[in-house]
């Protein structure tokens, strides 16, 4: 992502839109025993599309500002979220991903390592924590909601994010769609050349 004034104006709105959005009217209308999430879906399209860094900011902005809105322990969300952009974005910069069906595998991933990371972390935190089969049942369904959603969630948020990004996915895409196979490197270094 670049780093301009309008970068951090549009994911800032981005941010709060998304906390809002799901404090305000998703989190209390459950489907089958279970609530969307777009939390960890935005954190992890941000971090799909502009990377590992802008991924790991916008995970812990979005977790403090769920933290302090909802009253939770302060930092909880905020360190899953973090770590969560960071990795998704890490993904992104190893390999380079480029397929149109990418969100879903990555939403499945996203929601379920973001649910099991927060349960985990307050079960350490919180003494009177109790475990049920039916917050298993709960995450499960919110996993297959959140997948429903991916496509055209993922797009959205490119879609707004288009003018800051570095390179646009779409245009990634073409051009390897195009282009002819060139040799690539070891993990992580695609694109360079190779002399035999």
């Amino acid at each position: 992502m670049t780093l301009t004034p309008g970068a951090f104006v549009r994911t800032g709105v981005l941010v709060l839109l998304v906390v809002v959005v799901q404090i305000s009217g998703i989190q209390s209308m459950p489907i089958l025993g279970g609530t969307i999430d777009l939390v960890p879906l935005f954190v992890a399209a941000v971090a799909i599309y502009a990377g590992s860094i802008s991924g790991a900011l916008v995970g812990f902005t979005t977790g403090i500002l769920l933290d302090l809105a909802i009253g939770q322990t302060l930092g909880l969300s905020s360190l899953v979220l973090t770590a969560l952009g960071y990795g998704v974005g890490r993904y992104r910069d190893l390999r380079d991903p480029a397929h149109g069906l990418l969100p879903i595998p990555v939403a499945a991933a996203a929601t379920a390592g973001y649910l099991a990371a927060v349960a985990g972390v307050s079960f350490m935190l919180e003494i009177g924590a109790s475990v049920s089969i039916l917050v298993l049942r709960q995450a499960v369904i919110t996993t297959l909601l959140n997948v429903a959603i991916a496509l055209p969630f993922f797009a959205l948020v490119r879609r707004t994010l288009r003018p800051v990004l570095a390179v646009d996915p779409l245009q990634r895409m073409r051009r390897r769609a195009g282009a002819e196979p060139t040799a690539a490197g070891p993990l992580g270094l695609r694109g360079l050349e190779v002399n035999r």
